[in-house]
């Protein structure tokens, strides 16, 4: 038994349905996006990112953080220690200027590089003969 009443809703899906407007929708038939997946506490940064194309457009907080960690394999390419030198301070003042807040991008507190230690780890390389 059907009752007689349609709601407002329910009467503009069914006239959608009727008109075809449902009918080869994007994604029809497959499965939903990350089904299965483990779960990523970022998922709608990537999301945004993906829908956006900002693939290019890495906030420069994010981008120092990730020249942070890359820094080992720059200063390797480097012949004296005064370049070696040069490049840590000028990081480090980059580091400075995004830890109060001068740089676009999230929040962060970096750690400045310690200068010793970036000169043994390039002295510990330029020593052993390795690139």
């Amino acid at each position: 038994m059907t009752s007689g009443y349609e709601s407002h809703i329910d009467r503009l899906i069914r006239e959608a349905q009727e008109q075809g407007q449902f009918d080869n929708l994007p994604g029809a038939g497959k499965p939903l996006p990350d089904r299965g997946e483990l779960y990523d506490e970022d998922w709608w940064v990537r999301s945004l990112a993906q829908r956006e194309d900002l693939a290019g457009g890495i906030p420069p907080t994010l981008r120092l953080r990730r020249e942070i960690e890359d820094f080992p394999a720059t200063v390797r390419r480097y012949r004296t220690e005064e370049r070696v030198r040069a490049a840590v301070a000028e990081l480090n003042d980059r580091i400075e200027h995004a830890n109060r807040g001068h740089v676009e991008g999230p929040p962060v507190v970096l750690r400045p590089l310690d200068v010793d230690a970036v000169l043994r780890a390039w002295r510990g390389r330029a020593g052993s003969g390795r690139p």
